[in-house]
């Protein structure tokens, strides 16, 4: 038995800003992009043993979420995968058929603080913001090169939020 935290973020061409360090009367300077070529990167991590999972895909939908269960479940078949997903409308599960090593727990509405998930998004879009790229292929390439950097131990530690880590090993020993 595994805790993951769900979650899906878009990446894309269009420069991401933030805020730089420069001198009194300085005016940053940086290139800026803006396009809407994206592509939809979804994740689980688990807080436990570090574990991750990644797909990639043009968009969002229902099926796309049911097709990632599907893939999921076949990491580790004999594993029950207990998973935290938000109230994305694509992660309604009615007319879905779920794998039988998945289970669901939501977390409330319009509280994404609650899913450690978004700080793995966080970590990779640090990364590359006020960084620009020639096309889809070069920042999937970067993207490509920031999840070999995310290994067990720094999953852990981006998603291992006590409150959770805490309630899972005091129930399961794992």
């Amino acid at each position: 038995m595994n805790l993951y935290f769900q979650d899906e973020s878009r990446f894309g061409l269009m420069t991401k800003q933030k805020r730089v360090l420069v001198s009194k009367g300085v005016k940053p300077i940086g290139k800026y992009q803006h396009s809407y070529q994206s592509f939809w990167l979804w994740g689980c991590f688990s807080p436990i043993t570090g574990n991750s999972f990644y797909w990639e895909t043009s968009s969002v939908s229902n099926d796309i979420f049911e097709g990632f269960l599907n893939d999921l479940s076949k990491q580790n078949p004999k594993e029950l995968k207990i998973l935290i997903i938000d109230n994305a409308g694509f992660h309604a599960t009615k007319n879905m058929t779920i794998p039988e090593n998945i289970a669901f727990i939501r977390i409330p509405p319009y509280t994404p603080e609650l899913n450690p998930a978004e700080k793995v998004w966080q970590w990779m879009k640090e990364r590359v913001a006020m960084k620009f790229f020639e096309d889809l292929e070069s920042l999937k390439k970067k993207i490509t090169e920031m999840i070999t950097e995310l290994k067990s131990e720094l999953i852990k530690s981006i998603t291992g939020y006590e409150l959770y880590t805490k309630a899972f090993l005091s129930e399961f020993s794992v």
